[in-house]
């Protein structure tokens, strides 16, 4: 069973990393976006916005609906970002001790 934790905490802890590399790059283009930086006429930008768009909006809608107004600042990107920094190596830790 301890080997079987090891290969589950690593997967996690993989899957946590490229969900937080991808929510970053969702960040960087809808700022590209909202400043006119880059088009969203192009394909391949709206190919990836969308697909980034439909994989992290239902996480990061009930955050934005939770948090009060801040004039335009949207914070829910930055509150994932520090749930998966902190409580991935919590669960990481927990199956480990369970293992």
């Amino acid at each position: 069973m301890g080997n079987f934790a090891y290969l589950l905490v690593d997967l996690i802890m993989g899957l946590s990393s490229i969900i937080s590399m991808l929510l970053f790059i969702y960040i960087v283009i809808s700022m590209l976006v909202s400043f006119n930086v880059i088009n969203t006429y192009n394909k391949f930008v709206s190919l990836i916005y969308g697909a980034l768009y439909k994989l992290f909006e239902p996480i990061l809608r009930p955050i934005r609906n939770t948090l009060p107004n801040l004039g335009g600042i949207d914070l829910s990107p930055i509150i994932v970002f520090f749930a998966l920094k902190y409580i991935t190596p919590f669960i990481a830790e927990v199956i480990i001790r369970l293992a």
